[in-house]
């Protein structure tokens, strides 16, 4: 008798072991190093060894209209807060990808292309390190003379100048006269605790993986230009006439929507102050970038917003367009309305910044409180690109995501707050049916291999459409798809503990994986693993009925844990519809059981994915003889 409960209790053990290990998520040997040394936990906080470097800087640009020619010079105060003594220093400029000789994912036209940067001056610590900067790339190397040793900190002096492409995409020439400045100054690039420095080239597929850093910097431009940038403008007062002045600053304090500048007003040259040039001065700290844009004929509304009603703490909403910008006249009462939902509903934190500004370029792209979006004729596809845009804020710029190699991290996040937005602002059946139509459709219709690529994988590895809908779509269903398991309260608990855990700093996917099980107190390991480490796909069927009609068999083929409902029509005409949620997939993702209780005859069972589109929706009806 003992011997077989001491083999009914080995078999038992197995069985638990088995169950714990299927568990456990597939990690990176350079991650699991990171969890070993303490700078990340398993309970998903920064470990009790967690580190950033960060820099302070100090930057003037001037910018030539007539040239295309951006100058600058820069003071970075540069803090190794790591444990490791420091040998090279490895600088990224974004902007040479228009050099001839970087490596791009697509083909670019002549305009694209141009010299690159020129460094007139480099130096660190005082010694000088200019014929190092010669053949840079989108990033470059310095071999120092004189290690930075952990816990100090450097200063790099850098005087450079380099011409913006006349053909406009996150960054250029937008017309003859105005411009969108955007990764426009050499920089550290980011030394973390699992990669060490990130010395993977930019192309012009992947976004971008920056640190916090603070930024005071001036832009230098013609007068009669308006400079629009990130941060607070300082000096108002010194760079627009009186009556300018009053209105931007007005503006700051008012719900109303005011024009700052008409076109009239640019044309006549009344709006900056008539020096040859002026100096805008900004500032911005605890920041991942800064970009501006500027223009002596955009037309300039701007108001504001309480985004924290505790506070009364309001944001600058600001919008520059062109006359023709059609899709713009309502940039600041849609962001006025974006930045108070955002604040209050998805995420529900407090909008960050101090200001948003919409400007009228090319590119359908965020920036730390920009966007550079393009006109489309279309207002109301133009609000929920704003949307998605601002959305961004959260993801990466409150949250340090590494969006080079995850960008599911954060176009994932951006893409459920635009559609969860999209449902307040249009009504839940235009907002499911543009989900469907714009993220969902494409991907689940193309039976290509690229598709079905691990959302977990690194997004430098992964073709155009996996990247896209890894990404995007996605990424944005399994988010999507945990709200439902766990229901909005929950949810929205765990999503504040994680981002305020992780604001100001660099998670990575398995600090999201432990800080939402910690968060709900729940093993949501099964479900981590079915979306992000799978080839999984949606397509569920109705597999059958049984005799006594009481059970109904689901079958999930594409293997995603999705929410479904189950829409039963009886012979009286009357409909129940049966929700599931993807808890009904937790102990086998293959096959799901569903109990029925009406005694009524049934004549159709029909599942129905919403958002979650079926790759072969035929087999999901059933008609009951």
């Amino acid at each position: 008798m003992k011997k077989r409960f001491l083999q009914f209790a080995l078999i038992a053990f197995v069985l638990f072991a088995q169950d714990t290990i299927a568990q456990e998520l597939y990690m990176p040997r350079n991650i699991k190093k990171a969890y070993e040394n303490g700078t990340r936990s398993k309970d998903g906080k920064p470990g009790v060894n967690y580190w950033q470097n960060r820099g302070k800087y100090n930057m003037e640009i001037s910018v030539d209209p007539k040239t295309r020619l951006v100058s600058g010079t820069e003071t970075i105060i540069y803090e190794n807060n790591s444990k490791d003594t420091l040998r090279n220093l490895v600088i990224r400029f974004v902007n040479n990808l228009h050099k001839p000789t970087s490596s791009r994912g697509s083909d670019v036209s002549s305009d694209f292309l141009s010299d690159g940067l020129t460094i007139t001056s480099l130096k660190i610590e005082n010694e000088v390190y200019k014929e190092d900067a010669k053949n840079w790339g989108t990033v470059g190397n310095v071999k120092l003379q004189k290690p930075i040793l952990p816990h100090s900190k450097t200063t790099i002096n850098i005087e450079w100048n380099y011409p913006l492409s006349k053909e406009s995409g996150r960054e250029g020439q937008i017309d003859e006269t105005t411009f969108f400045v955007a990764y426009s100054y050499p920089r550290v690039s980011v030394f973390d605790d699992y990669n060490g420095w990130d010395r993977l080239p930019h192309t012009d597929r992947q976004e971008f993986y920056n640190d916090f850093n603070d930024y005071v910097f001036s832009v230098k431009a013609p007068k009669n230009y308006v400079v629009y940038a990130t941060g607070d403008l300082l000096n108002p007062d010194e760079v627009l006439q009186p009556e300018f002045a009053s209105r931007l600053k007005k503006s700051y304090t008012t719900n109303e929507i005011l024009h700052i500048a008409n076109e009239q007003e640019m044309k006549s040259g009344i709006v900056t102050k008539q020096y040859d040039w002026n100096v805008w001065k900004f500032e911005a700290k605890n920041i991942t970038d800064v970009c501006f844009g500027l223009s002596d004929h955009y037309l300039w509304d701007a108001s504001s917003v309480i985004v924290d009603k505790k506070t009364n703490r309001r944001a600058s909403i600001q919008a520059a367009y062109d006359i023709k910008g059609t899709d713009f006249v309502n940039s600041v009462k849609n962001n006025q309305y974006a930045l108070d939902w955002f604040s209050n509903n998805w995420p529900g934190v407090p909008y960050p910044f101090s200001k948003m500004t919409a400007f009228q370029g090319f590119a359908d792209m965020e920036y730390p409180m920009m966007c550079n979006d393009s006109q489309m004729g279309d207002p109301v596809f133009a609000q929920l690109v704003q949307d998605h845009e601002v959305a961004h804020t959260y993801f990466p710029f409150y949250m340090g995501i590494n969006e080079t190699r995850y960008a599911f991290m954060d176009e994932g996040w951006a893409t459920t707050f635009e559609y969860l937005i999209g449902i307040a602002e249009h009504g839940k059946e235009a907002a499911d049916n543009f989900y469907r139509e714009f993220r969902v459709k494409h991907y689940i219709n193309d039976r290509s291999s690229e598709e079905d690529q691990p959302i977990i994988t690194i997004s430098t590895q992964v073709s155009g459409a996996g990247y896209g809908n890894n990404s995007y779509g996605k990424a944005s269903l399994s988010y999507l798809a945990l709200k439902d398991l766990l229901g909005d309260d929950l949810f929205k608990k765990a999503l504040h503990d994680y981002m305020d855990t992780w604001n100001g700093k660099h998670p990575i996917p398995w600090d999201y994986f432990n800080s939402f099980n910690t968060s709900t107190g729940k093993n949501l390991n099964w479900f981590f693993n079915n979306w992000f480490f799978t080839n999984n796909y949606l397509d569920i069927a109705v597999k059958g009925i049984s005799a006594d009609k009481k059970m109904i068999t689901v079958e999930n083929i594409g293997g995603f844990a999705i929410p479904f409902d189950v829409v039963i029509t009886y012979a009286d005409k009357s409909k129940v519809i049966l929700h599931q949620t993807p808890a009904i997939w937790e102990k086998n993702q293959k096959t799901a059981k569903i109990i029925l209780k009406s005694t009524k005859k049934i004549l159709q069972i029909q599942l129905d994915g919403g958002i979650f589109m079926d790759a072969t929706p035929e087999n999901n009806v059933l008609l009951v003889k």
